[in-house]
């Protein structure tokens, strides 16, 4: 079976290349640079230029393609908006792999998408979940919550740095899984016959609120946040502004999204029967608590070795001062 890979280089995307080359698939990594997907080549995957947004490049990509699984969004730092990426490009997407007659398209959505129809990112999911129902693909559709590596970025960098941790509103309280934990539902889904042409929510063990996350982030690094709450109503206004300017529409879409985040609505479902399903095991599947403590054991670690290195260093060296300055007045 040949994989088709979108989105390879991302966050999720790259433990999805990472768990299908282990189990022994031929993967194959849409990419748009093949420097910066230069580690999915030494990994063991084939990488084809091609771009979403170009429908002309993903012929060629998908020639004698098994299954694809799309992994890819649009990114803060592009200058592309989520439609042209999230809609436009998943579009021309699952058009391409039905006429490529691809047998299977996994597909990553989000969890309660149809509850936030004015959510730029939801609904776009949720269009493109019936969109790709509609196609004739054998499709399944995993909707996910949220992603552990990013709680280190919004949370743990900040408390370690000693800057603001930013939470909004009333936080939602959110089931994050680890990317790698996401990566094994998606590769399983393929070879387990009863997930086709169906959709399961794919979450953590429990959600965690912004408070609870943060009470953890101190306890392990022994440091206090700086917690900062940004008001929704002026992130509503933000986001009216940059209505105006074309230039901002993209920013906006992102901020659209905090509302989904303080709505106090918690982004979770039960899991059971998911795992009956795939056959896997839930004692298995990495917890918000064993995450983070990995993380800042390690971390920690790095610090205190710094930290030696840097007292051994101004030690020799002011032993070697006294010397210096002794020669000099001799000289004198």
């Amino acid at each position: 079976m040949t994989l088709l890979i979108v989105g390879a280089t991302g966050t999720l995307g790259r433990q999805v290349a990472r768990r299908a080359i282990d189990e022994g698939y031929k993967v194959r990594c849409l990419v748009r640079s093949n420097k910066k997907a230069a580690f999915l080549r030494e990994w063991g995957a084939e990488l084809v230029r091609g771009d979403l947004c170009y429908p002309q490049t993903l012929e060629a990509a998908l020639a004698g393609v098994t299954a694809v699984i799309d992994a890819s969004t649009s990114r803060p730092t592009d200058s592309l908006t989520i439609k042209q990426v999230d809609w436009d490009g998943k579009v021309a997407l699952i058009q391409a792999a039905k006429a490529a007659n691809v047998e299977r398209f996994i597909f990553f959505s989000i969890l309660d998408a149809e509850k936030y129809p004015k959510v730029p990112l939801m609904e776009i999911k949720r269009c493109t979940e019936l969109f790709l129902a509609e196609s004739g693909l054998n499709y399944t559709v995993l909707r996910l919550a949220g992603f552990m590596q990013g709680l280190i970025g919004q949370y743990g960098i900040p408390i370690l740095e000693n800057q603001p941790v930013w939470v909004t509103g009333a936080s939602s309280p959110v089931a994050y899984m680890d990317t790698q934990d996401i990566a094994k539902f998606a590769i399983r889904a393929l070879s387990v016959p009863e997930t086709q042409n169906q959709a399961f929510p794919v979450v953590g063990t429990r959600a965690w609120s912004a408070e609870e996350i943060i009470n953890i982030c101190e306890r392990l690094s022994g440091k206090d946040a700086r917690v900062t709450r940004m008001p929704i109503g002026l992130l509503r206004s933000v986001q009216s502004l940059l209505r105006f300017f074309q230039w901002g529409w993209n920013v906006a879409d992102r901020l659209a999204f905090t509302e989904v985040l303080a709505s106090g609505r918690p982004l979770n479902a039960p899991m059971d029967e998911v795992y009956t399903v795939f056959g896997l095991d839930k004692q298995q599947t990495a917890t918000v608590e064993t995450y983070l403590q990995e993380y800042f054991s390690r971390i920690m670690k790095k610090l205190k070795e710094l930290d030696y290195e840097k007292t051994k260093n101004k030690k020799q060296k002011d032993k070697k001062t006294p010397f210096k300055q002794s020669s000099k007045v001799n000289s004198q």
